[in-house]
């Protein structure tokens, strides 16, 4: 799928790891970092960085805990491009959010660069070679290119023929040939049939120096420290990974080791990967790849007869047939649902994706080697994948699993069949912490009641190391924080005076302040109406607003709030998370609600039916856990810097009237809070100057 599984060798023994001992006097008071750099000791940082060296030597898994403003992308890099020069092994680092991988590439990785060109002792590190993983659909491959422009009447339409020209001009000026540099993009069809990702890229048939994956291959190959995402680095390991390679130990490629920051989301986002996922526009999408009726057009077209080609149109009624019905008799109502019991449907489109692949295995056979051999090969793979889904899902092959079906697109008409593991630890023990070489997992919120024993069950490593080091921040003098106390409970009775409630204490708390407010919220109903009511509001102060769901993206909606310097930006979910504005440009974050799941979505509620089995609680065992690291990630947003200074304000009259309320307020960094209500807030809710 990905196509590294040739990506290197395992090496011979290597010397020693000097990991721990550099570690040591680059981190401490009046060590090399402070000395050379004139970057201020950080007694959490040292600790964080001993450990982790000490984790990598001895090929031991780590959860470390580190709050903001204790530099843990230095604590781990420094040590980890040591021990990679050292072994002649790889350093992975994977993070979640797209404003980590950027700050790492343009900020970190050359401060470390700089640490070692400080000192004669460390000159030897400050080579290190660096490279980003990215997916290998995202690059172009001129082989394909160059097949595309040859056999274009076969395989495109005639108003693609232009495109394809547009691709080939753009190629000869592109560095890197990543589809995200072409403006305007191409369709996804026309991109499929000129990507990377596919057999006939591969190094026997693609020049090495014009090949923009090739080469990106040959700099992973090279590089001491890779950078990835979680999510292509899931995509990696569910289609095999190192133990796929015939590795000993590793988890991407022989040898190499891992440190997965932002390592809270990691169950979230192995869940997605770890399970099935079968769509109805990839179907559609994998069969007029092969042949499209409407177009003539075609892989098939060239490579094999019309009884090939008629069954492509076959599979595609037959999918046709079998997506509509599951929308029209099970998804007309709501746009997911779970499935409990097999044989919601007739298996329409097994025969008919079976015959294909037997034809385009048939067309392969005609080859004895080649490019065009191993592409149809690859497509028959494709075929048969498709159909084994297809039928773990009609009959609900895994009981340790929840399926499901969903309804998505602009449109409403996709529809995808999908499963997850219920849980997800055994997975994450065998691919992550059964592989002979360290993970270091690392977050400033994988702690719930200063206690990271809850995640380290969801990972499945009881028996891990783990430690937390608070934040250096004063957050005493640094931080304030209003507890409103007379907002309605948001029970169905008091809904709409508890949304009154909220727009006029939204109101009142981001016109006091000067600088920027964040406004998270747990529904977009919510946002929108109190949207609705206040944008007309903020216009007549003169103060900038921004939401999340129009048409800018997260990072453009946090570089318009930090360029604004007063901005007040609604946000929900993912906003959470991730959004990185320092100075006053983000003076106060405003919780409007916890953020509590409702356990209506299939994996919730699937989880919580398990734990229901075994005897326990799913409020206390997953429904507040995961509660609690949502809100420390949220009013994690307000204090970036040593110099931020801010308020924390909490709409959510639970904190005071529930019993679990104080396992919330227990999260905050700092610990005196203010009460306010309707009648007192004007004396006591006090910005800072």
């Amino acid at each position: 799928m990905i196509g590294l599984n040739d990506h290197l060798e395992a090496h011979p023994p290597p010397p020693p790891s000097r990991a721990p001992e550099l570690a040591a006097k680059i981190f401490a008071a009046g060590g090399w970092l402070q000395h050379g750099l004139a970057l201020e000791h950080r007694p959490e940082q040292e600790q964080m960085a001993r450990a982790v060296a000490a984790a990598m030597k001895s090929d031991t898994p780590l959860l470390f805990e580190a709050g903001t403003g204790v530099g843990k992308s230095l604590a781990y890099l420094l040590p980890g491009l040591i021990h990679a020069v050292d072994q002649s092994r790889q350093l992975i680092v994977s993070t979640h959010t797209i404003a980590l991988q950027e700050q790492l590439e343009s900020k970190d990785l050359p401060l470390c660069r700089r640490v070692f060109s400080s000192t004669e002792h460390l000159k030897k590190y400050a080579t290190f070679k660096s490279a980003v993983l990215v997916g290998k659909s995202n690059y172009l491959c001129t082989t394909r290119l160059a097949t595309a422009l040859r056999d274009k009447h076969e395989l495109f339409a005639t108003p693609e023929h232009s495109e394809l020209q547009r691709i080939a001009v753009w190629a000869e000026s592109s560095k890197d040939g990543l589809r995200h540099e072409l403006a305007p993009p191409v369709s996804p069809e026309l991109w499929e049939m000129v990507s990377a990702d596919s057999s006939a890229c591969a190094r026997k048939y693609c020049d090495c120096e014009k090949c923009f994956y090739q080469r990106a291959r040959a700099r992973l190959a090279q590089a001491q420290v890779i950078v990835v995402n979680h999510s292509l680095l899931f995509a990696h390991l569910n289609a095999g990974g190192a133990s796929a390679k015939g590795g000993a130990r590793g988890i991407l490629f022989p040898d190499d080791f891992l440190v997965l920051d932002e390592a809270h989301t990691v169950p979230d986002v192995a869940t997605d990967y770890f399970g099935l996922r079968l769509s109805s526009y990839g179907v559609d999408r994998m069969l007029k790849y092969l042949y499209n009726p409407k177009t003539k057009r075609g892989l098939l077209q060239k490579h094999a007869g019309p009884e090939a080609r008629q069954l492509v149109c076959d599979a595609l009624e037959a999918s046709h047939q079998f997506f509509s019905f599951l929308a029209e008799r099970l998804l007309d109502k709501q746009p997911l649902v779970r499935v409990r019991a097999e044989g919601i449907a007739e298996p329409w489109l097994d025969g008919p994706l079976l015959a294909l692949a037997k034809a385009v295995r048939t067309a392969a056979d005609k080859f004895d080697e080649g490019r065009d051999r191993e592409e149809l090969l690859e497509q028959t793979q494709k075929l048969k994948a498709a159909q084994t889904s297809l039928r773990q899902f009609l009959t609900l092959a895994d009981d340790k699993s929840v399926y499901w079906l969903e309804r998505s697109g602009r449109r409403q008409t996709i529809v995808t069949l999908r499963s997850a593991p219920i849980d997800i630890a055994p997975q994450l023990r065998e691919e992550l912490l059964s592989r002979s070489t360290s993970v270091i997992f690392t977050s400033a919120t994988l702690a719930m009641g200063g206690s990271i024993k809850p995640f380290q069950q969801r990972i499945g490593g009881t028996d891990v190391r783990s430690d937390i080091v608070k934040s250096p921040f004063d957050f005493e003098r640094h931080m304030r924080v209003f507890v409103a106390a007379d907002i309605p409970l948001p029970t169905a009775r008091d809904a709409r005076l508890a949304l009154d409630a909220l727009i006029d204490y939204i109101e009142f708390c981001t016109l006091r302040v000067t600088g920027g407010s964040l406004v998270l919220f747990t529904s977009y109903h919510d946002m929108r109406q109190v949207a609705a009511a206040l944008e007309p509001v903020f216009a007549k102060n003169r103060r900038p607003f921004l939401m999340q769901g129009a048409e800018l993206s997260r990072t453009e909606l946090a570089r318009q709030m930090r360029a604004a310097g007063n901005a007040i930006l609604f946000g929900t979910d993912s906003f959470w998370t991730g959004i990185d504005v320092p100075g006053d440009a983000l003076a106060q974050v405003i919780v409007t609600r916890l953020p509590f799941e409702v356990p209506t979505q299939p994996i919730l509620e699937a989880r919580s039916e398990w734990i229901t089995a075994r005897g326990g609680s799913p409020f206390s065992e997953l429904t507040l856990p995961d509660a609690l690291i949502k809100f420390r990630q949220g009013i994690g947003r307000l204090i970036r810097t040593q110099t931020d200074r801010g308020l924390i304000t909490l709409l959510d009259s639970r904190l005071l009237a529930k019993p679990y309320g104080r396992q919330f307020l227990e999260c905050l960094p700092q610990t005196h809070f203010e009460r306010i209500t309707k009648e007192n807030r004007s004396t006591r809710f006090i910005p800072f100057a």
